[in-house]
């Protein structure tokens, strides 16, 4: 699991506070539930922080990476439960992934940032490296536990392909239920949810 937010981009000047990182992060996703990311400020922050403005600036750039940090925290307490089973862990860590989407600081950050990368590249490229691909972890460590247990064969070499499109499908279901159509993420769906991942079209078809 990681240990650390993403690092923004080093700068001189005195060391780093662990401290007020973690404040200035708890103040940026408090500030997003309570004004949007519209109304949203670096000053506004730095104030619910009690640190100076320079102190943000000199970690991060701009309101953007701050937020996105903010959200990469939050999705670093992610972990794979070890239930026994590739079905119980991979039912484990999506019950885990709707409760955190299911918490406001999580939706409003999430949502504000994935509609403002829209119209901003950098920002979108910050969202892949500080969330996405940290997170792709879980399918690997999934992945080799399962071979572990031999519920899963040897993979000849490395799978990177294969590894994308597991996460992408694991998240984009969720998120989309969770988010966007506003349904519950409960232990029923995870279960149906489950079997169409690992057992195809047809398995998911008679649970």
């Amino acid at each position: 699991m990681c240990s650390s937010p993403t690092s923004p981009r080093s700068r001189t000047g005195r060391p780093r506070s662990a401290e007020a990182d973690t404040a200035i992060l708890e103040a940026t996703r408090a500030a997003l539930v309570e004004l949007g990311w519209s109304k949203l400020t670096m000053s506004d922050v730095a104030t619910r922080a009690k640190v100076a403005k320079t102190t943000l600036y000199r970690r991060w750039a701009s309101k953007n990476e701050l937020v996105v940090d903010a959200v990469a925290v939050l999705f670093d307490e992610l972990e794979l439960p070890d239930r026994g089973s590739l079905v119980a862990d991979i039912e484990g860590v999506v019950l885990q992934f709707a409760a955190l989407l299911e918490r406001p600081e999580t939706k409003t950050a999430l949502m504000a940032v994935i509609a403002e990368s829209t119209r901003d590249e950098p920002l979108r490229e910050r969202i892949r490296t500080s969330i996405v691909e940290r997170q792709k972890r879980l399918v690997l460590e999934g992945r080799h536990r399962a071979q572990v247990r031999g519920e899963l064969p040897p993979a000849p070499g490395p799978t990177p392909g294969t590894d994308d499109l597991i996460f992408d499908v694991i998240a984009g279901a969720v998120v989309h239920r969770a988010l966007v159509s506003a349904e519950p993420v409960d232990a029923e769906w995870v279960q149906r949810f489950t079997a169409l991942l690992l057992g195809g079209l047809g398995a998911a078809a008679q649970t």
